[in-house]
């Protein structure tokens, strides 16, 4: 499996608990399943909308955008592409840094764990550091050192 399938499959897993939390968020589900922490202590936070929507919609969003532009990057047009890994970084950098502010707010302001969205901070995690390796391998692959030096003239 390449990074970028990887990068896919998560981000299809964590599109499948940000549409949970979305539906319980629109009052489509009943009660969450939350065997840790206190899931609707969270949720019911002024913390859970931003900008007017529930902020698991917006992890609904990141997530199938990433999934999206990851399977874009499989084909052949872009899977050595260095500019297209640095794209995944910048998307999955922005979702880490979302992720790491609502578990702060979580820890300091909430004072509540909510199971579902520790799982979805540690999923942007990974998929920022996957994604990061994938850029590493490309930039330190050969062909990739033969362009930046093919503009390099030698005496």
């Amino acid at each position: 499996m390449t990074k970028r399938m990887l990068i896919a499959v998560l981000a299809l897993v964590g599109a499948f608990i940000a549409a949970y939390l979305t539906l319980y968020k629109v009052g489509a589900l009943g009660a969450l399943s939350c065997s840790v922490g206190s899931c609707e202590t969270v949720q019911a936070s002024r913390w859970s909308t931003f900008l007017g929507l529930p902020v698991a919609a917006w992890g609904l969003g990141f997530y199938m955008t990433l999934f999206a532009v990851a399977v874009i990057g499989l084909g052949e047009r872009f899977a050595d592409s260095v500019e297209f890994a640095w794209l995944l970084v910048a998307l999955t950098g922005w979702g880490f840094l979302f992720s790491a502010w609502l578990t702060a707010l979580e820890a300091f302001w909430i004072e509540a764990w909510c199971q579902w969205c520790v799982i979805s901070a540690l999923i942007a995690t990974t998929l920022f550091v996957i994604a990061v390796i994938d850029l590493l391998a490309l930039r330190r692959a050969p062909d990739a050192i033969d362009e930046e030096t093919a503009g390099v003239v030698t005496e």
